[in-house]
């Protein structure tokens, strides 16, 4: 995932394409911050699911600043934030439809066992093990829990 982040600032940089050449930047920045973390622990450079998380973070981040800016009337810096949502949705995997959620959770309570809310924690953390960075947990967990209350 880190070449191809970096291949693909080589070929912004190329194209003379800012806003994707400054986007990359940003994520280039990102991960090096967390490989500066992980040196203190005294491990290798981070890892994709590592920085699948990131990537994850920083969408949300412009997610939310974008919903401010189009609350606010700011059609231009909206823009810009849609713009590198974008950019990073291209470097993460495919999320799952809704239908596809339902079905993972389904699979996830039978194969753990899960029989009521006290379970919900060895859902999610099947669900993150089988399908890292393709389901929302924010939204994810509200039907989990849904799911094992009923």
């Amino acid at each position: 995932m880190r070449d191809e982040i970096s291949e693909s600032l080589k070929i912004a940089l190329k194209a003379r394409d800012q806003r994707r050449t400054s986007t990359l930047r940003l994520i280039n920045s990102a991960i090096k911050d967390k490989d500066i973390a992980i040196r203190q622990e005294a491990r290798g450079p981070a890892t994709n699911e590592e920085i699948l998380v990131i990537l994850q973070k920083m969408v949300k981040q412009r997610e939310e600043s974008f919903a401010i800016y189009a609350q606010a009337g700011r059609a231009d810096l909206a823009t810009v934030e849609k713009e590198e949502i974008d950019i990073l949705n291209e470097f993460l995997p495919k999320g799952l439809s809704d239908a596809e959620v339902d079905a993972a959770i389904a699979a996830a309570i039978a194969s753990t066992g899960a029989e009521g809310p006290k379970d919900m924690g060895k859902v999610i953390a099947a669900l993150k093990a089988d399908y890292p960075g393709r389901i929302d947990f924010g939204k994810a967990s509200g039907k989990v829990k849904a799911a094992l209350s009923a």
